[in-house]
């Protein structure tokens, strides 16, 4: 039981936010920039996992609106996605609710030379079901005690795990929560139970410094994110994760186009003969006055 890390929202917490700058935005060309270059070292990282056999687990838990999904989109932009997998586990079967709680996470751990991220994990236990109720007392003491036993067993195992919770304050989470009930593009992110959990502010907060207690521990600590600003979360917790893990640039080698070889005498399919989707960028430039010759 480590008991390290404190409460972002604790008074401490935000007078040494303040101190860092934590309440100024980062400017977008410093957002854009360094997460490029950050992006860069994530691709040198992962041919390090594919080269050296390295299993990486990354747990991102956090409230509802957090910043999570937008932080894991950034992670996986560049990488390969055989290698680079995100696991995000819809509501147990009613056969799965029989298992050992911890079996169908398993099944999503990874083998030699890949890197999943949970986009919330097995800690639904401690934070949503619990909660919201959805499990027993009984069901949640025993996963406060299991956990960092499954967790040790994880990192003896030879898998890197690193766990990150998003934290980000009531103000900014119901302004989240507004945009997306209005945006149309983004209102499937905006469930009922979402709202629920406006309702459990301060409950969410009890269990998740509960959680904390029990599974904070040496070989799997939690690192806090401040996420009120999306760009710095980002930039902060890829900069963390890659701190953490000992890779270095593999060398690739060096590949070379082969020459064409000359035609064979192949005389394409007609054109007619195949059905080709509608030309709607035509469509889109004819409308805009322009004859589509530009470089742009």
């Amino acid at each position: 039981m480590a008991g390290k890390v404190k409460d972002a929202g604790s008074e401490p917490g935000k007078k040494a936010a303040q101190r860092l700058g934590g309440t100024r935005k980062l400017p977008t060309h410093l957002y854009e920039t360094e997460l490029y270059r950050l992006q860069g070292e994530l691709v040198k990282m992962q041919e390090w996992v594919r080269a050296e056999g390295a299993r990486i687990v990354v747990i991102f838990e956090g409230r509802d609106a957090a910043g999570k999904g937008g932080t894991i989109k950034r992670v996986t932009q560049y990488l390969n996605p055989r290698l680079a997998r995100i696991a995000a586990l819809p509501a147990p079967t009613e056969r799965q609710r029989t298992q050992w709680y911890f079996q169908r996470y398993v099944e999503n751990l990874p083998a030699a030379g890949e890197l999943v991220l949970f986009d919330r994990s097995w800690y639904n236990r401690a934070g949503v079901e619990h909660v919201m109720r959805f499990c027993t007392k009984e069901e949640y003491s025993r996963f406060l005690h299991q956990c960092p036993i499954f967790e040790r067993l994880l990192v003896e195992d030879g898998i890197l795990l690193r766990k990150y919770w998003f934290s980000v304050s009531d103000e900014e989470q119901q302004r989240r929560f507004e945009s997306r009930r209005h945006d149309p593009l983004r209102g499937w992110k905006l469930s009922p139970m979402d709202l629920e959990s406006i309702t459990h502010w301060e409950d969410y907060s009890r269990a998740k410094d509960e959680m904390f207690v029990h599974t904070d521990i040496p070989e799997a600590p939690w690192h806090v994110v401040e996420s009120d600003d999306k760009r710095r979360a980002r930039i902060n917790m890829i900069a963390h994760l890659l701190s953490t893990i000992p890779y270095h640039r593999v060398k690739q080698p060096a590949l070379k186009l082969p020459p064409r070889p000359p035609a064979q005498g192949y005389i394409r399919t007609p054109r007619d003969m195949q059905a080709y989707v509608p030309d709607h960028a035509a469509e889109l430039l004819a409308r805009n006055g322009k004859g589509g010759t530009d470089g742009d």
